[in-house]
């Protein structure tokens, strides 16, 4: 697929992709084509046609089933462990949560509050918050996220951004994510560090903490987007660092492929891109994904609490 989106590239074709975790099944469709069986909802950026006609929907019933604090305990310490070898310093520990919701996913994707939402037929919905690449006006933007409060709680701002924790497990993205810019972007720098934001949901407000990446790509960026985009594979903030070995950690824990949960989707149009990464997930089978990344400084307890925390649907 890395051919075909450099050619449409080159050719300013305009086009929405899909790319798994792995790099084993990416897909990709031209902007205009009616028969795809992936929709998108960027920000406004639409690739069908025709208004959502379901109606509004209020009182959603969202009811989860996590699993057990032993059961993710196993698999935490497993990490703890790992990077107690010095293997990595950074572990994105996910899992998955039975639910229960009144809606399809089709339903939910029309529904959805939210930055990038997209639907891929008879496979899952997602309402992502968080930006993997952006590219306007010959840039490259990335805006990790890492760091999750329930923005209801007294101080909920300063208690995040204070939270030594979540301090060094921001950082240590950020310095990952600026070197992966830097193999296809020049004078990379952080051009926004640490900054504060709310999500409402179904179940109220979350509060979280992002950063913005910048670089400036060469004039001829657009016959090289396949390139790009696969060179920046997986999203660091997704993943961990040092990258490799930990996507190798990651396999090696969760014992099970992630597909497109964690992967990457966007679109371009013949000259900017925008794409996000796949969180906020929930698949054909109503599991939703989730989970946090994993540092020396992490607490069992909080860490699950944010794995569930983070099962949420922003319709309200």
């Amino acid at each position: 697929m890395r051919d075909v989106l450099n050619k449409w590239g080159k050719e300013k074709t305009a086009f929405v992709f899909l790319i798994d975790f792995e790099c084993k099944k990416p897909l990709c469709w031209k902007l205009d084509d009616a028969t795809a069986p992936f929709k998108i909802n960027f920000q406004g950026i639409r690739n069908f046609k025709g208004e959502n006609e379901l109606g509004s929907f209020s009182n959603l019933s969202l009811i989860k089933y996590p699993i057990s604090l032993d059961a993710y305990k196993a698999k935490f310490d497993k990490v703890i462990a790992e990077l107690t070898y010095g293997n990595s310093f950074l572990v994105n520990l996910t899992a998955s949560t039975p639910i229960e919701i009144d809606l399809s996913l089709e339903e939910i994707f029309y529904r959805v509050h939210s930055k990038y939402s997209c639907w891929l037929k008879g496979e899952f919905v997602c309402f992502s918050p968080e930006t993997f690449i952006s590219i306007k006006n010959g840039h490259i933007y990335s805006y990790p996220m890492k760091g999750t409060i329930d923005a209801t709680i007294t101080n909920a701002r300063e208690l995040l951004l204070n939270d030594q924790k979540e301090i060094a497990e921001h950082a240590t993205i950020v310095d990952l994510i600026r070197n992966d810019l830097s193999l296809v972007a020049e004078n990379v720098t952080v051009s926004k560090f640490r900054f504060y934001e709310e999500i409402k949901t179904q179940a109220g407000i979350i509060g979280q903490i992002s950063s913005e990446i910048m670089g400036s790509l060469p004039s001829n960026y657009h016959e090289q987007i396949g390139d790009i985009l696969f060179k920046l594979l997986p999203a660091g903030s997704i993943s961990g660092a040092p990258k490799p070995k930990t996507v190798e950690i990651i396999q090696k824990v969760e014992q099970d492929e992630r597909g497109y949960y964690t992967g990457v989707a966007g679109y371009f149009d013949g000259e900017n891109l925008d794409s996000c990464v796949l969180i906020r997930y929930i698949e054909a089978n109503k599991m939703y994904r989730s989970g946090g990344g994993i540092t020396f400084q992490s607490n069992l307890v909080d860490e699950y609490k944010e794995m569930i925390d983070k099962v949420y649907v922003p319709i309200f």
